[in-house]
């Protein structure tokens, strides 16, 4: 497709913007009428939003357009899932320059299509406006299924610690790709199309976990959301974190502890989560600590002591 989005224009745009989606059996109004409409057989809606911002979130030489959608998808629809919910619809909403190729937010819709489609969802409508910097805006939704929406506030004494998905390959790639390299690619794409476990969430709900979130800001930002909600430490045994052979290369390659990008790199979306400690697991859950009562130590340590190293993501924070 040739031209730019200010000679396609608004309506154009979203003419071929919603042109390229597909839906599901929950969507029962799509995009073209005033809002849509999503079955809700719970009588419940989990609903989770999210920005990303060019130069911010992403840089348009790392990452094609294609693969921020996906990654725009995957991080709101990773929040659903960490509820315990399965994902059933997400809406966009775009600012684009008007010197913008076409081809861009056609691609990015494409990205957005392709992992709602892999989480069972589907693109359901939004909304664009013409500006400097291109913004992509994400409201995801989910349904509880007669189940019980799993939070961060549940965890107790004695409970296991376990995630499932990948831990630092986010950090890794961001590393790799920072010094201008493109390999190794698996890592690469790790931050720029990350894959969360969907069906992790509501499986972990069924199983009886009693707190849990994915893992997007780091492993240690986050667990220490849910010790703060539960009032509990939790307390991690690096011992029981694999770390992957290239990994280790890329570590060594950028004198960095792979450690660091397992405990502090966020946007791999895995999902984290407290378990009783009978809980049969399947093996794709991996336990990596145990729940403890609170004490004067920080809410989340490693192999008994606090980890010193930098690192989690905030927003607002002085190196961000």
């Amino acid at each position: 497709m040739k031209g730019t989005v200010g000679e396609l224009g608004e309506f154009g745009l979203i003419r071929e913007l919603t042109s390229r989606l597909t839906s599901t059996p929950a969507v029962r109004v799509g995009p073209g009428d005033d809002a849509a409409v999503v079955a809700a057989p719970d009588r419940r809606v989990v609903a989770s939003t999210d920005i990303l911002l060019e130069g911010r979130h992403f840089r348009r030489d790392w990452s094609t357009a294609y693969d921020v959608g996906r990654k725009a998808a995957a991080q709101n629809l990773a929040d659903i899932a960490a509820m315990g919910a399965v994902p059933t619809a997400l809406l966009l909403g775009l600012v684009v320059p008007a010197e913008l190729p076409v081809t861009w937010p056609t691609e990015l819709m494409d990205g957005l299509r392709d992992e709602c489609q892999v989480a069972g969802a589907a693109v359901v409508g939004g909304d664009v406006v013409r500006g400097d910097t291109i913004t992509v805006a994400i409201t995801a939704l989910g349904d509880l299924r007669n189940h019980e929406p799993v939070t961060r506030a549940g965890a107790q004494p004695g409970d296991v610690v376990a995630y499932t998905g990948w831990l630092g390959w986010s950090a890794a790639g961001y590393a790799v790709l920072s010094r201008g390299f493109r390999s190794p690619r698996a890592f690469v794409e790790a931050h720029r199309r990350p894959e969360p476990p969907y069906h992790a969430g509501p499986a972990a709900a069924g199983l009886g976990a009693t707190a849990m979130c994915d893992v997007s800001d780091g492993l240690i930002a986050d667990l220490g959301h849910i010790a703060e909600a539960s009032k509990v430490r939790i307390d991690l045994r690096s011992g029981l974190i694999d770390i992957p052979t290239q990994m280790n290369d890329i570590g060594q390659a950028v004198g960095v502890d792979p450690m660091q990008w397992v405990l502090t790199g966020g946007e791999d979306h895995a999902i984290v989560a407290t378990f009783p400690p009978d809980v049969k697991l399947p093996a794709r859950w991996k336990v990596i600590g145990e729940v403890l009562n609170p004490s004067a130590l920080p809410q989340v340590t490693v192999d008994g002591a606090p980890w010193h190293t930098t690192g989690g993501w905030d927003h607002f924070g002085e190196d961000q």
